[in-house]
């Protein structure tokens, strides 16, 4: 199992980046859409707002286009909406239904200090300027 370590780790992270950003994604968009059984939000509302964040970011981290930027505006929203939205309804998040928002918070946080990775458009951008 040795020679296995590391060897599929730069996919893994891609697919891990790739997946978590597309389902931040849809939670924007159930915010200001109303689609996947959401319901919009008023326009200009701090949901709202932040849908859009999500909508906008989300395909970016994805495909890990200006991966750093958006991933630290990401972990910033998404830590803004748990103390806002979810922390008023007390200190553990598995009471306050903040769960998502901390993991959203901390996945982002983890890439923005990772980077995006080998298979990301930064990556192929920076190659391609060599």
């Amino acid at each position: 199992m040795k020679e296995l370590d590391g060897k599929f780790s730069p996919v893994a992270y891609a697919a891990m980046r790739f997946v978590v950003a597309a389902l931040y994604t849809c939670h924007g968009a159930q915010k200001v859409f109303g689609v996947f059984g959401g319901h919009p939000m008023p326009h200009g509302s701090l949901p709202y707002i932040g849908g859009l964040v999500e909508i906008v970011a989300g395909p970016l981290i994805a495909v890990g286009l200006l991966t750093r930027i958006f991933a630290f505006i990401a972990s910033g929203e998404m830590a803004v909406a748990y103390f806002k939205s979810h922390a008023p309804h007390g200190f553990w998040p598995i009471v306050n239904k903040g769960e998502l928002a901390v993991a959203f918070c901390f996945v982002f946080l983890f890439v923005f200090a990772f980077g995006p990775g080998r298979f990301s458009l930064d990556h192929a951008f920076r190659r391609s300027a060599r």
